[in-house]
């Protein structure tokens, strides 16, 4: 599709359904995925803590082993009607909703059932996706964050030209767009599949726990956006982040939400059964193949089975003696624990040199 064809297809996708009207400053951000690590509650967080709106729709995961809402079900509800989601809103400055319960840009959604059967995420459908979400919305300063690395969903290269149609695509419409390009080696947290990985992002609010990256990441995104909508300086944005995030007042609005969101923030579960993974000889771990990982945590039952998944306890670059335990498997049947296993001994995702 050329650029005209996917501006069509956005416009198409966002008059399929309802649009949000919300007053004040919108703001929104959205990753374009494959890595996990969830960032966007943290960054949701922290910035809804100034007068910025974001009303946070997320997809459920496409070929990554969790979206933001099968993370955030976990602990919460993320099916509202538009009217329950402005209630929401108008009480905490944000939400963290699955978009699909919502009737914005529900063409998407019906799109993304197929992306999901046949695991593909061609990239004018990538564009217009995340596009039409932030437009539903009434979204009028947008981040997107593009991860990229050998391992991750696009190279150096591919992440510069999506960022160019991004911002050509947000002229287009109007908005404010900034693009945040990184590279990535490794899984962001430590935890990988939906309640492991917003475990770690209540160990990183309530400032318990970096978790690998996931801390550091969070505050890049939030910084660029806080700069972006003019809440804070040129290059300033991280600092103002990190104070947001250091006060508490980052986990309070956590809470804020989740609670308004009819959940709680304790209480979960571990799955049935579980494996821990050793070292089987001492050295440095080398390489963590996020495409592996994903496909691994996938066949342990993630993001149907909310507790399954892996949690990583050694990191790119960590050294390890032998009979060290790197990894504990979680699954919600002893078969799928097998079957991870198995494709883990076979595939190698982590190699020590």
């Amino acid at each position: 599709m050329n650029m005209k064809e996917t501006a069509d297809m956005i416009e198409a996708i966002v008059n399929s359904g309802k649009k949000l009207e919300l007053n004040g400053q919108v703001a929104d951000k959205h990753s374009i995925g494959g890595v996990p690590g969830r960032t966007t509650p943290i960054v949701v967080s922290i910035c809804a803590c100034t007068v910025l709106i974001i009303p946070k729709t997320s997809s459920r995961a496409i070929t990554a082993p969790a979206g933001t809402a099968d993370a955030v079900e976990v602990l919460c509800r993320v099916d509202f009607s538009i009217e329950e989601l402005k209630k929401i809103v108008k009480k905490t400055n944000a939400c963290l909703v699955w978009g699909g319960a919502l009737n914005l840009a529900p063409a998407d959604d019906k799109i993304i059932q197929v992306e999901k059967l046949v695991n593909l995420d061609p990239e004018p459908q990538l564009l217009a996706s995340i596009l039409a979400k932030k437009l539903s919305v009434d979204a009028k300063y947008i981040l997107i964050e593009i991860p990229y690395g050998k391992n991750a969903k696009v190279n150096k290269q591919k992440a510069e030209e999506l960022s160019r149609k991004f911002k050509a695509l947000a002229k287009h419409f109007h908005v404010k767009l900034e693009c945040f390009l990184h590279e990535t080696k490794e899984p962001v947290g430590k935890g990988i599949g939906p309640a492991l990985e917003i475990k770690d992002v209540i160990k990183v609010l309530k400032r318990e726990d970096s978790c690998n990256h996931l801390e550091e990441e969070s505050l890049k995104v939030a910084g660029k956006l806080l700069e972006l909508t003019g809440k804070a300086e040129k290059s300033k944005g991280y600092l103002l982040a990190k104070k947001i995030l250091e006060s508490g007042k980052a986990y309070q609005k956590f809470k804020e939400i989740i609670l308004a969101q009819h959940g709680k923030l304790n209480g979960i579960k571990e799955a049935d059964f579980k494996k821990d993974i050793f070292a089987e000889k001492k050295g440095t771990i080398s390489e963590i193949n996020i495409k592996l990982i994903n496909e691994l945590a996938r066949v342990l039952g993630c993001p149907s089975d909310k507790l399954a998944g892996m949690y990583l306890y050694k990191h790119l670059n960590d050294k390890v003696d032998k009979g060290d335990c790197i990894a504990t498997f979680y699954a919600e049947s002893k078969e799928e624990l097998e079957e991870g296993i198995k494709f883990y001994k076979s595939r190698i995702p982590i190699i020590i040199k």
